[in-house]
């Protein structure tokens, strides 16, 4: 047993088995989650960053892998955490989730605060990318679940991706080094071996509590843990992509948020979903609802690319245009209990 579940248990015998109270338990469970997955994914990247510094690596192999790694970190551990659960509507729904509110909500929302410019190599390749390994998950799920093959698929497909990173930052033309931690007096090796260790754990029980948060929220009030994953948890997973873009949106630097989001979500298909997949005791079960939401991912993803068609730049009117799309979707995720009901 989880310790979170223990916990749980124990609480909900205390009082009783009342309702109210174990929800309101369980929502504590899934914001103290949350808090411990962002705050020990930043541990972990300025720890494990500072060492690889102290070891002479170069900053761009930093942030192509340390980096890269730790900001998908807390989307992995609940993924691989409900997989391990045999919870599929949270860990598919929490990969999926997250890449329909990466681009829908946190770009849409940042370029409200300022126009966001496209590289051309995001345009180009990498935009086409999330659409065409979109569709393979699509593809991949029709059958039912995610199996260990259909994993090892995901996996080579990211392996192919970080040599394209590794190819473009030859050519100086990535940003992969510019979120790296600078080194300072301060940052001796034993401090910095300790926040990659509290940072790991932090992690571990983030995704403990926040699963088991999420999942007796959807038992309790009786609704499915595919729209919690899809909704809840994914905002959650996306926090610090939100905070990130806006922060540099304000500051009006701006140059690469559309290049980090694309990379989120290409790592959150990828690896997330295919380490997910490796690591789960059974297929991750892919369900029919899920092929909508799929099907939302990818049109995201042809939106994006749509809107910076023309001038290679994402407005305020597509960003609105972003925003009312997610809101449409949201209001058929409201709906469809009921429409299937009759």
């Amino acid at each position: 047993m989880q310790v979170s579940d223990y916990l749980l248990s124990l609480i909900d015998s205390a009082v009783g088995g009342m309702t109210l109270v174990v929800v309101l338990v369980s929502v504590v469970f899934l914001v103290l989650g949350f808090v411990m997955l962002i705050k020990g994914a930043d541990m972990f990247v300025d720890g494990a960053s500072k060492v690889a510094l102290k070891l002479k690596v170069p900053l761009i192999v930093v942030g192509l892998t340390i980096v890269a790694f730790g900001t998908s970190a807390p989307e992995a551990a609940i993924s691989i955490t409900s997989a391990c659960q045999d919870n599929a509507g949270i860990s598919v729904g929490n990969v999926i989730g997250s890449n329909i509110m990466n681009i829908l909500i946190i770009l849409g929302i940042s370029s409200l605060f300022a126009v966001l410019p496209v590289k051309n190599t995001t345009f180009r390749y990498e935009i086409p990318f999330v659409i065409a390994i979109s569709v393979i998950l699509l593809l991949l799920g029709l059958d039912g679940n995610i199996s260990k093959l259909d994993a090892v698929i995901l996996l080579v497909l990211f392996a192919a991706f970080f040599v394209y990173l590794i190819l473009l930052s030859k050519k100086g033309d990535s940003s992969a080094g510019d979120d790296v931690a600078q080194l300072t007096e301060k940052d001796t090796v034993p401090k910095m071996i300790l926040f990659i260790l509290l940072g790991l754990v932090l992690i571990v029980f983030g995704s403990d509590f926040t699963v088991t948060g999420a999942s007796k929220i959807a038992e309790l009030i009786g609704v499915d843990s595919r729209l919690i994953g899809l909704t809840i948890v994914a905002f959650g997973t996306s926090l610090p992509e939100l905070v990130t873009s806006i922060t540099a949106a304000k500051k009006n630097a701006v140059d690469i948020a559309i290049g980090n989001i694309i990379g989120s979500n290409i790592f959150n298909i990828l690896f997330v979903a295919g380490l997910a997949g490796i690591c789960s005791p059974n297929p991750i079960g892919f369900e029919p609802s899920f092929i909508i939401d799929a099907c939302v991912a990818i049109f995201a993803a042809v939106l994006l690319w749509l809107c910076v068609f023309k001038d290679k730049k994402l407005t305020k009117v597509g960003g609105i245009i972003m925003i009312l799309c997610y809101a449409a979707y949201f209001v058929y995720l409201l709906l469809q209990p009921m429409l299937l009901a009759k």
